[in-house]
């Protein structure tokens, strides 16, 4: 069991990097503007469940299998960086708050989830958790604990950034003020991106 002031230390870090801009809140950000806060309830679980998920198996041995096979990680953090790209496309596409013929909608749960393993920021957060909080002594028990804290307290973190993109909507009425605001949001969810891109490229600089 993580002793009281590392528990709360843990929770002070969750919260923090939980709701710091990353490319999880500026996609439900523009979620909450194009979509509402009800529409976009499923895009928060699966970000708070897919990525307590991801701490807990990150600490129970994938972490592991990335240092043996390096290569895998690699492969995963540009699929990543191309996947986030091509969200920045259809967000930039994106000038209506929704369309009445369906074809616009938000991510869904599942996919919000499976975004957790392509989120660079949520890999950083998941490896500095577990290095930091666990204990060697008890190392499963206080992975569990770690994964439930970043569940909780992840939550009411990333709702502040959808309720928000909810309470813009009434602002940004105007189709073109709209399609301004997804395509800045897709420029910033792009210049996320270059820590990882940087981290890439310099062994071949």
């Amino acid at each position: 069991m993580l002793p009281a002031d590392a528990l709360l230390a843990l929770v002070i870090f969750g919260a923090v990097s939980s709701v710091t801009p990353g490319p999880n809140n500026m996609m439900l950000l523009a979620s909450g503007v194009n979509f509402g806060l009800r529409r976009t309830v499923p895009h928060m679980l699966g970000v708070s469940l897919g990525f307590g998920a991801m701490v807990l198996l990150v600490g129970l041995g994938l972490g592991q299998i990335f240092a043996l096979l390096p290569w895998l990680h690699i492969v995963i953090r540009i699929a990543g960086i191309l996947y986030m790209l091509r969200l920045a496309w259809l967000l930039a596409a994106n000038g209506t708050m929704g369309s009445p013929t369906g074809r616009a909608r938000p991510m869904t749960f599942l996919e919000a989830a499976a975004f957790q393993w392509v989120n660079p920021k949520a890999w950083a957060m998941a490896v500095s958790a577990i290095a930091a909080y666990t204990l060697a002594a008890d190392f499963v028990l206080s992975v569990v604990i770690v994964a439930l804290v970043f569940t909780v307290v992840n939550l009411p973190a990333i709702l502040v950034w959808a309720a928000f993109g909810a309470g813009m909507a009434r602002f940004l009425s105007d189709p073109w003020t709209v399609r301004m605001f997804n395509m800045t949001m897709a420029t910033l969810l792009v210049a996320s991106l270059y820590p990882s891109v940087l981290e890439l490229i310099t062994p071949f600089l």
